[in-house]
């Protein structure tokens, strides 16, 4: 499946540019259709702004405020379709919004909002009064807080959610390659006849041919169209940057997320992620390099004194970050000075006007809405999307019953125990019983990549041979997310390179030169604050 061999002369109905949640979605989607389909990405398959982003699976409760009630409506309907079709990797999350006594936005408004918001999306209030007895205990008590309850989803890792998807595009029939560079999109008489492209692993160059170009490259689109020679009139993308920082759980913290205001008055998130606490977001205007995007330090005191706004007591300092990360919204391009005041909603550019006909580019989008984007660039080009099935109901114990079935049937195939079975299930779904035949043929595969980590080694090497994994970075960043975890450390990282160095054949060489890459990527993505320097 991970075949490199040249593209050069080959022949394709649909050329997907950018390897995200929307554009992985897309190719998807022309692939369902039985369009020949090529979908390319300049570095690995959801890198960018997708493993970056705030990791919900929401309607966007503060749209109310703008009036977008079509988007609620549309991005409620899409969660649920998530839920339905991938609870592996989407689950519901309840949230408690509080505000305290000075915020601009008052109770009443507040409680008819969220009773619209659950009418939207079809969801009743849940009675959380132990969850919010643990939050009125660690908010700051010299402020009064008035707190509501509503529910959204989460998605952990969209970084998984994103690599199923290129796996179910490639069964489709699509062609799928990471790490290739567009230099140029071809164009003759107005019209778009293919691309010129370069493998950033090799080098080598191709130019392939194709009838229908759409550029999903989200940050990068204005960027696609500049070095191709498209003149757009205007700039189709305003990014916007996004800032995370990530701490640890701290004493009773509640299992509810939290939806507040930070120190500005500024919507934020404090959620359960991964073992620990995410915090976020910022909203900062940003025309720099996408690729270099970080949080600035300016951002990460914002989150840190916001936290410690909300939660006095504990006392949060630069020493409890266990990193920033940053990401570039590819919001559409406004005059506005109030980013948050700049719709979410998607919206497909026809190039036709700028003498590019075949060619389509992604304005927007979110994690909630990509399949819904993917259908609308689909419609673009002729494709009629089969519409998505009704919701069918299914309980929380039907589910919680099948998953533990699944996971007695890992555990029984891989001969590995409890723990790591229900890892391999909650990370590749369906997948999950392939995964552990391998390790009855291959006892090596049973061993954990690291001594903290439940997850093994026959998922790093099915990452390699089925999942377009090129870099060990790859592996621990996306299809195998443990370096993002609470225990992570340098010393993690030298073990799982081992341990995978040795079951892949790699020497000495391969493997140090793997590390090194991969330290370099956690250092640029993954951002230890400065602590403040100490004088004796």
């Amino acid at each position: 499946m991970n075949s490199r061999t040249s593209l050069d002369g080959h022949s394709f109905d649909v050329l997907v540019i950018g390897g995200g949640i929307n554009g992985v979605a897309i190719a998807r989607e022309c692939a369902r259709a039985g369009r020949r389909t090529l979908l390319v990405e300049q570095k690995d398959f959801g890198s960018g702004t997708t493993s970056r982003s705030t990791r919900l699976i929401h309607g966007g409760l503060r749209y109310l405020e703008y009036g977008e009630l079509t988007q609620i409506r549309e991005s409620l309907r899409e969660r649920q379709r998530l839920l339905r079709d991938y609870p592996h990797h989407v689950h519901p999350i309840q949230f408690l919004l509080a505000l305290d006594g000075n915020s601009r936005r008052s109770a009443l408004p507040v409680r008819a909002g969220l009773w619209l918001y659950r009418c939207l999306g079809g969801t009743r209030a849940s009675d959380l009064a132990q969850q919010r007895d643990i939050l009125e205990r660690l908010l700051d008590s010299g402020h009064r807080f008035s707190i509501f309850n509503f529910e959204d989803a989460q998605c952990e890792f969209p970084e998984r959610l994103v690599a199923e998807w290129v796996t179910e595009a490639v069964t489709a029939g699509c062609h799928a390659r990471n790490y290739i560079q567009v230099l140029e999109v071809l164009t003759a008489q107005g019209r778009v006849t293919g691309a010129l492209l370069r493998d950033r692993i090799n080098g080598t160059e191709a130019k392939v041919e194709t009838r229908w170009i759409i550029n999903a490259a989200g940050p990068w689109v204005d960027e696609i169209c500049q070095h191709s020679g498209i003149r757009t009139g205007n700039q189709m993308i305003g990014g916007v940057r996004g800032s995370h920082i990530v701490i640890p759980k701290f004493a009773g913290t509640p299992d509810t997320a939290l939806y507040a205001e930070g120190v500005d008055g500024r919507p934020i998130f404090v959620i359960p992620w991964n073992r620990q606490i995410l915090v976020g977001t910022t909203e900062i205007p940003d025309d720099g390099d996408p690729a270099r995007v970080q949080a600035s330090e300016s951002e990460i005191q914002y989150l840190l004194h916001s936290s410690r706004h909300l939660f006095s007591q504990l006392q949060i300092s630069d020493r409890d970050i266990k990193y920033a990360f940053a990401g570039i919204r590819p919001l559409p391009w406004s005059s506005q000075a109030d980013a948050s005041s700049i719709t979410r909603r998607h919206s497909v550019h026809d190039h036709a006007p700028d003498g590019a006909a075949g060619m389509f580019s992604l304005i927007g989008g979110k994690l909630t809405t990509a399949a819904l984007a993917a259908r609308n660039c689909a419609e673009k080009i002729g494709i009629r999307p089969a519409e998505p099935p009704g919701f069918a109901t299914v309980s929380d114990a039907a589910v919680q019953t099948a998953a533990e079935r699944a996971i007695a049937l890992i555990a029984e195939v891989a001969a590995i125990d409890q723990k790591s079975a229900k890892a391999l299930l909650e990370w590749h779904g369906p997948r999950s019983v392939d995964i552990a035949r391998r390790v009855r043929h291959d006892a090596r595969l049973r061993q954990c990549l690291c001594p903290h980590s439940e997850h093994i080694l026959a998922e790093a090497v099915d990452a390699f041979e089925n999942q377009f994994a090129v870099t060990l970075g790859d592996v621990l960043l996306r299809r195998v997310p443990v370096a993002l975890g609470a225990c992570w450390t340098p010393e993690c990282a030298r073990t799982a390179t081992f341990r995978i160095a040795s079951v892949l054949g790699w020497n000495d060489r391969r493997a140090a030169a793997e590390l090194e890459q991969f330290e370099a990527e956690c250092e640029a993505f993954l951002q230890r604050p400065r602590l403040p320097q100490i004088h004796s």
